[in-house]
């Protein structure tokens, strides 16, 4: 899955629209115009598509925690050159503020039924024993929880 992939079913989730998603790039130190966004949020094979980088992205998922969150004391995090999948779901849980049991709520709402101890291994070190890469499906399910568990909230 894709930045472009990502940002365009975040925004969807949460029903942002592109002057939401630019405050958000803004909180996390990108200012990025209104056709930038719409580049980003066009399919692959659209005229005027635009691939969204890791560095831009990681700034967007940093804004969504200080739109979320709030912005922390002292400096802000510098953007990750290269994203991974465990990064990114790193990032949103810290944005949401969910719990271990949160995550495997929102993961039972996409009809995933996930353990603590596979959860867990998500947030580990790369180089720790028992580390496991986030494969894009579970991403794109918790995703999917995600939308299905704010979306229904507001309507």
């Amino acid at each position: 899955m894709t930045n472009n992939d990502l940002l365009r079913r975040l925004r969807y989730a949460f029903d942002y629209n592109n002057s939401g998603l630019a405050n958000i790039f803004a909180l996390g130190g990108a200012a990025v115009s209104r056709e930038q966004i719409i580049s980003w949020l066009e399919k692959e094979q659209e005229a005027g598509f635009a691939e969204l980088d890791d560095p831009l992205f990681a700034r967007f998922l940093n804004g969504l925690i200080v739109h979320k969150r709030g912005a922390k004391e002292g400096p802000q995090p510098e953007p990750e050159q290269r994203l991974n999948n465990n990064i990114i779901l790193r990032k949103l849980k810290i944005a949401l503020d969910l719990k271990d049991d949160d995550i495997m709520a929102v993961m039972q709402l996409a009809d995933i039924p996930l353990s603590k101890h596979e959860l867990s291994a998500f947030f580990r070190r790369a180089d720790h024993k028992h580390y496991r890469a986030c494969q894009t499906q579970m991403l794109r399910n918790f995703i999917k929880g995600i939308q299905l568990k704010y979306r229904q909230q507001e309507g």
